[in-house]
């Protein structure tokens, strides 16, 4: 079911910005409303499920146009009760072509929006933050485990290799695999320093990556 919003209006008659962006959360919430074939009340439910009531009422007014407001918190609970991003409800890929970034702005890709808000779009002079490091961090941690798991995998086939050959191949796999993850891992380290340097706080990291930076006992903590 596509959407029909302001993408066929000229550029020199924008409603206004507020509007636009309502109607894209409007839009997207009936339509992925009636794909999961739920009534109003149904996600009205789900929301109140999930610590934020929101009355039926309020949703049929915000799909036909009549609610003024639309408070970020409901658009977060709507995309979770949704089961999808908010950014998927702000800006919705596929069933609405163009929007605009912000007031007075001519219409772009809806595509070019959303990158923009999420802050991959790669513009000069737009501080991105730490975006960047913790990319690179999700993929270092990624590499690292994707690397462990091969060398365990290899280093089992050495284990029950049939010949000579294939211990050979193995055992070449299994040091070139662990040389992977050793890498990556001082990578990372180095990256989890470097974002400390800035004053911030690197990402948690994941539950198979402990050994990498132990966490200090708290037990031990409180006794010092």
């Amino acid at each position: 079911m596509t959407q029909h919003g302001f993408d066929d209006e000229e550029d020199d008659d924008f409603p206004e910005w507020v509007d636009r962006i309502r109607n894209n959360v409007a839009g997207e919430v009936r339509r992925r409303r009636k794909e999961r074939r739920w009534s109003a009340q149904r996600l009205a439910d789900r929301c109140e499920e999930l610590g934020h009531p929101i009355p039926r009422n309020v949703i049929a007014n915000l799909e036909s146009g009549r609610r003024a407001n639309l408070p970020l918190v409901d658009v977060m609970v709507l995309a979770a009760a949704l089961e999808t991003y908010p950014i998927c409800l702000i800006f919705p890929l596929g069933y609405v072509e163009r929007t605009q970034e912000l007031p007075f702005h001519s219409l772009i890709p809806t595509w070019d929006a959303m990158r923009k808000f999420t802050g991959e779009a790669d513009e000069f002079g737009i501080d991105d933050g730490l975006i960047p490091e913790f990319n690179r961090h999700a993929s270092l941690t990624r590499t690292i485990i994707a690397a462990r798991r091969e060398a365990k995998s290899a280093a089992f086939a050495v284990e029950t290799a049939t010949n000579p050959a294939q211990r050979e191949e193995a055992e070449r796999k299994a040091g070139e695999y662990a040389q992977l993850a050793e890498e990556a891992k001082r990578r990372l380290l180095n990256l989890r320093d470097d974002i400390r340097e800035e004053g911030a706080t690197p990402p948690e990291l994941s539950p198979w990556l402990e050994d990498i930076e132990p966490q200090p006992d708290p037990d031990q903590e409180e006794d010092a």
